[in-house]
């Protein structure tokens, strides 16, 4: 074996001749008298030069380009949005802060009026008790003038019954006369 000739198989008879001999050597393949990592690197440069021709970095470059335009051009509406959506939300906040101050002074009105119409009630009806007392003691006022004056026009019309049944009794034609000359002389 350490002597044995280093030889290249390149039929199967020759393989086996050199299996033989215990001078196993491995072959490489080759490709127009190029080794494969040759033939490789000679591929990826052939495409390399068919992607610069085709001007596929542009393309890349573009594409991507495109994507990062369309994405600050979303961002940019995503806080455009944002802007919005925060003055929305502070102008409603506004509108609530506002809506309660107006319900605060709603309230406020309210109890102000409610307090307003319960003093008035009291006092309409403060006097209109004061009213129907002084009304009640008219009637009774009334009332005792009519009792007083019928009492006097009974007391008269009894006093001029009595008047002239006295008179018709104890007064005669002599006392007629001697009366009208006592008025006669008075004056």
């Amino acid at each position: 074996m350490a002597n044995a000739p280093e030889v290249f198989a390149t039929t199967p008879a020759d393989v086996n001749a050199v299996i033989e001999h215990g001078a196993a050597k491995h072959i490489e393949p080759e490709l127009f008298g190029f080794a494969p990592y040759q033939i490789v690197a000679l591929a990826m440069l052939v495409l390399i030069v068919i992607m610069i021709w085709k001007k596929v970095p542009g393309m890349i470059v573009g594409g991507l380009d495109s994507k990062i335009a369309a994405i600050r051009t979303q961002l940019d509406e995503a806080k455009q949005l944002r802007a919005e959506a925060e003055a929305l939300r502070n102008e409603y906040a506004a509108k609530i802060a506002g809506a309660q101050k107006d319900a605060e002074a709603m309230i406020a009105g309210a109890r102000t009026e409610a307090d307003a119409i319960l003093v008035k009630a009291e006092d309409d009806s403060r006097l209109m008790v004061a009213r129907r007392q002084q009304m009640a003691e008219d009637k009774i006022a009334a009332a005792e003038r009519e009792a007083i004056e019928d009492v006097r026009n009974r007391a008269a019309s009894a006093a001029t019954s009595a008047a002239r049944g006295l008179i018709a009794e104890k007064h005669d034609a002599a006392a007629d006369s001697l009366l009208a000359d006592q008025m006669i002389a008075n004056i």
